[in-house]
């Protein structure tokens, strides 16, 4: 039987606002979203900028072979920085695109609600309840695990601790872990493939010894997607200290890394104010501690 693709790809890495511009050409300005191959399945983590992108490929690929799209969409929250390309995602235009959206509650709104608001006219002159796409909402909580099988089936959501046995023999699965250390919190996502796993945990703040949940839930993960926004010296400035805004340092990251036992990591969310020439030297200071990291890139694929 032939190996199954299992692969990352990164559309937006930045966070806070897009950054486009001749500083940016390396590393690329979009605000954050990812793209997972898991065998015949589709799955996008967040919709900040860098999905319209991948909105256009999708659409194109759509227009050459005449496919649905069929996706499963994941929010770690509703910040406007992972929200604010949704409404230009031209697979949601289309009567035969499908989109099985998952993503947190948040200050007692629901996601659909989340999401309706960050399409609200009149900053927006269609609402999404006016979209063609057929899109299957849902909250979902760190108890439970959504399960992919045949790329026709829908996803299904199990509770982990009565449904799990039902949920774990299916191809793909992903499990959800809700994390505080963000405003309004977070939702970090591991998806595994038979014996592969990637973890995504942006906008996280670490703590004092290492995140112990995280490292627990991202343990021996083939690739870890994590927040890295600051460096140390920023995130302790006397004058602007970044303490509490919900967002590592990239040393952070590398603790965690370490402490986990991952193979690679994958350093993102990258401060808007932070150029190539940053980034480039932040990444070579990364992978002196750790040899498996570097800098989350725009157009980047990464094969689990």
């Amino acid at each position: 039987m032939a190996k199954q693709t299992f692969a990352v790809t990164f559309w937006g890495v930045r966070g806070g606002y897009p950054k486009p511009g001749p500083t940016t050409i390396q590393f690329g300005g979009n605000t954050t979203s990812i793209e997972v191959r898991a065998g015949p399945h589709l799955i996008i983590i967040d919709a900040g900028t860098g999905i319209i992108g991948l909105g256009e490929k999708l659409v194109a690929q759509h227009h050459a072979d005449q496919k649905p799209i069929v996706a499963t969409i994941l929010f770690t929250h509703t910040h406007h920085d992972h929200t604010q390309g949704l409404p230009f995602f031209m697979p949601s235009y289309l009567g035969s695109s499908v989109l099985y959206i998952f993503g947190p509650k948040q200050l007692h709104q629901d996601l659909e609600a989340a999401l309706a608001h960050a399409m609200l006219p009149p900053a927006h002159p269609i609402s999404l309840d006016e979209l063609s796409s057929m899109q299957i909402i849902r909250n979902i909580y760190d108890s439970d695990m959504i399960a992919l099988g045949e790329p026709d089936a829908p996803p299904q959501v199990c509770n982990v601790y009565r449904e799990y046995d039902e949920c774990y023999p299916w191809k793909v699965r992903v499990r959800v872990m809700r994390g505080y250390a963000h405003p309004q919190g977070v939702l970090f996502y591991r998806i595994e493939m038979e014996d592969k796993k990637v973890v995504v945990a942006t906008d996280t703040e670490g703590y004092f010894g290492g995140d112990k949940r995280l490292i627990h839930f991202a343990r021996e993960a083939d690739l870890l997607i994590h927040d890295a926004e600051f460096t140390t010296e920023e995130y302790l400035d006397d004058k602007s200290s970044r303490q509490g805004w919900g967002h590592s340092t990239w040393e952070m990251a590398i603790e965690l890394a370490r402490a986990a036992g991952v193979k690679q990591v994958a350093l993102t969310h990258h401060n808007a104010l932070h150029d190539d020439a940053f980034l480039e030297d932040v990444e070579r200071k990364a992978r002196a501690r750790f040899p498996g990291a570097f800098m989350a890139r725009e157009g980047l694929t990464v094969e689990l």
